[in-house]
């Protein structure tokens, strides 16, 4: 059954700054490339929240029966912070921060990633290519860009000639919506002596300096690739010069997707992507995550209770409920109360869904399914909106309760209806992982009754029952609960 076809989806593109009905260049086929980590550190939450985000475009897009190919790289290369300078490369900082080669490194951080990404239930890409496994593509690709008169070598490096590209008729800084005329005068070099002809131009491929690890034979010296230019070689070679969708985090607009624009236009003549899609920011308690202001906490921490800024741990499928709750391109903040919000409402949901195959059948429906069915449609036809489809889920909890209760009823069709709708909109779409919402369910009850317990407890001890207090202590710690006192109250770990 070829669904996408009675559904109308609109994406909202960057480069165009509207919301657009989506038509695939091949009907039936989509190619989705999406920006991965660059594997020098532990993934952190920002970028499961935008993985996330195109998981669940993912699983949309193929339950409405389109053929994904989906790719998603690893960058292991080539991650300058400043394209000035190769000591900023990440790789070689943290390879000498943990004196391990760094492949070394790659690998250890590759494996965290699948890690994550496995414990909050995504989908696999269906191809993940790394920057080191396409340095001839990346070579062929810069001295494509030489020939064409858009990059120029200096002292063993090359980079892309902005000002070539501008002066050919194209605009570098259409995605981000910048002017390059502005940039220009807003930038100089300061001390002279830089390699490129422009302070705007990026690198394409760098010389290694002698003390630089890892290095690469090329036409132009032992050296490496630049960042930029892995995802225009990589995306060219798996989706073709022109594909459907690129995503990736809003923070990588520019420069590094205004700079792949830039090297598909230059090399094809023509636009590299039709949809551009940019996930917003992940903030924690209302400020910017930052590992130098201490406001920061690994995905794993947040599932496994090893931080201080959550009362206790929370499950997966809860972690990615509260992500969903808000829509992609806007702003998600994450609290300990936004967490136990998420918990109670997940809840809610999950014990909904499982009532519903238990419901009795009447001979009549006074609610209409069909029409809620297609309200969770439009709700992901609207751009992905998850926060309006969750807000449907919900209407369907009202259903559930409202024919658990007698006070609507539903045909043996319409039930059916209604809980395989809950079930494609929260497994097949949202990726709930429904396997184990039972343990979820149970685990909810069993911290209510040690809250209780600590509730008894802390009576025992303002009444100075010392005797009482040591023993719900002690009794719950030999079934391997261990409480914590500390100025905030008594918590507990499972």
């Amino acid at each position: 059954m070829e669904l996408y076809k009675s559904q109308t989806l609109k994406i909202y593109n960057t480069l165009t700054g509207e919301k657009e009905i989506f038509k695939p260049i091949h009907e039936g086929n989509i190619g989705m490339y999406v920006c991965g980590p660059t594997v020098y550190s532990n993934v952190h939450l920002g970028n499961v929240r935008t993985f996330m985000s195109f998981d669940v475009i993912f699983r949309y897009l193929r339950h409405l029966d389109y053929k994904v190919r989906y790719v998603r790289n690893i960058t292991d290369a080539g991650h300058l912070t400043d394209d000035g300078d190769v000591e900023n490369d990440r790789f070689v900082k943290q390879s000498r921060l943990e004196k391990l080669e760094p492949m070394e490194i790659v690998q250890k951080y590759t494996v965290d990633f699948h890690k994550v990404l496995d414990t909050f239930n995504f989908l696999p890409p269906t191809i993940e290519p790394t920057a080191t496994g396409h340095i001839l593509e990346q070579i062929e690709l810069t001295q494509k860009l030489i020939e064409l008169g858009f990059a120029y070598e200096s002292n063993g490096s090359v980079y892309f000639d902005v000002q070539a590209y501008n002066k050919k008729g194209m605009n570098y800084g259409e995605l981000s919506n910048r002017n390059i005329d502005e940039l220009f005068a807003n930038t100089r070099d300061l001390d002279g002596q830089s390699e490129k002809k422009n302070p705007q131009d990026f690198a394409l491929w760098k010389n290694a300096s002698p003390a630089h690890i890892m290095r690469w034979n090329s036409p132009w010296g032992e050296g490496f690739p630049g960042w930029h230019l892995e995802c225009t070689a990589m995306s060219t070679k798996y989706l073709g010069e022109t594909f459907d969708i690129h995503g990736g985090g809003m923070d990588l607009k520019f420069p590094h997707h205004e700079c792949e624009v830039a090297q598909g236009k230059a090399c094809n003549g023509h636009s590299p992507v039709n949809y551009w899609m940019h996930t917003n920011m992940l903030t924690m308690n209302g400020l910017r995550m930052s590992k130098s202001t201490g406001n920061y906490v690994l995905p794993m921490d947040l599932v496994e209770g090893n931080n201080t800024f959550f009362e206790k741990k929370f499950e997966p499928n809860i972690v990615r409920f509260c992500f969903l709750q808000a829509h992609y391109r806007s702003v998600l903040d994450i609290s300990n109360d936004a967490m136990i919000a998420s918990e109670k409402g997940y809840s809610r949901l999950i014990e909904a869904y499982k009532l519903s195959k238990n419901l009795s059948a009447s001979n009549t429906s006074t609610l209409d399914i069909s029409a809620w069915k297609q309200s969770c449609y439009d709700a992901m036809n609207d751009d992905f909106n998850t926060p309006i489809l969750i807000a449907q889920l919900f209407e369907g909890v009202r259903f559930v309760n409202l024919i658990n209760d007698k006070k609507a009823s539903l045909t043996e069709v319409d039930l059916q209806l209604l809980n395989e709708t809950l079930h494609i909109f929260l497994a097949d779409v949202l990726g709930i992982n429904l396997d184990v919402s039972n343990d979820s369910a149970n685990t909810n009850k069993l911290e209510n009754v040690v809250n209780m317990l600590i509730e008894m407890r802390n009576e025992a001890r303002a009444n100075k029952n010392w005797a009482l207090s040591d023993e719900i202590r002690d009794r719950l710690l030999a079934t391997g609960i261990q409480l914590k006192d500390g100025k905030e109250g008594t918590t507990f770990l499972l």
